[in-house]
């Protein structure tokens, strides 16, 4: 694998977020530091593992881990920022919510977020970097435990399975059901929902 290396000595926060696509939940977000010291086997992006592997990693990350933070942006703050810069937020919030303070940030994708301390982005950071990595485990698992409350909350979206993104099914049920309260209203599909007048209010 294409691992980016960083200097020797220097704590390395990887960050990565989950959920800028669903029409519904919050985007969360997910910083780490991990411990030379103390390797984790077999981190890699967490869309490549399957949902038993990450579920058996999380707690091994925030064991090992020099330190970890879950952070997030709600349905509201996506409606009134945009999906990108409350991405942005719930970014900063996860560097921001850890313990021991990085002298480096690797955020995955094009952008970072503004932060305090020297930060670059990396393009497929989950699968080059190894904190990466570990971020875009804590983020996915923790978004895909909510997603399993919110559809028993809201029965009949199917939000366990598609865990809120626009899949048929999804779309088929907002056309139905109409939109819920956790459903982001600025996403075209929600909107759609909502001007045909059904749905929660």
């Amino acid at each position: 694998m294409d691992w980016v290396t960083t200097q020797p000595g220097e704590l390395v926060a990887g960050v990565d977020e989950v959920g800028r696509g669903p029409l519904c939940g919050a985007v969360v977000t997910a910083a780490v530091i991990l411990d030379p010291a103390r390797p984790i086997a077999g981190l890699n992006d967490s869309k490549k593992l399957t949902e038993a592997r990450r579920e058996a990693l999380f707690p091994l990350i925030q064991e090992r881990a020099l330190a970890w933070c879950i952070a997030r942006a709600e349905v509201e703050e996506i409606d009134e920022l945009n999906i990108l810069h409350a991405t942005m937020l719930a970014m900063q919030r996860a560097v921001a919510g850890l313990s021991v303070r990085p002298d480096l940030v690797l955020v995955d994708g094009n952008r970072c977020p503004a932060l305090p301390m020297r930060s670059e982005p990396v393009i497929k950071g989950d699968s080059r970097v190894p904190a990466i990595a570990a971020a875009s485990i804590l983020a996915k698992v923790a978004r895909d435990r909510e997603m399993q409350v919110l559809d028993s909350q809201y029965p009949g979206y199917g939000i366990a399975g598609h865990k809120g993104y626009p899949t048929p099914v999804h779309l088929q049920a907002l056309r139905e059901l109409g939109a819920t309260p956790v459903h982001r209203r600025s996403f075209a599909p929600v909107r759609a929902a909502l001007a045909a007048g059904s749905g929660f209010s």
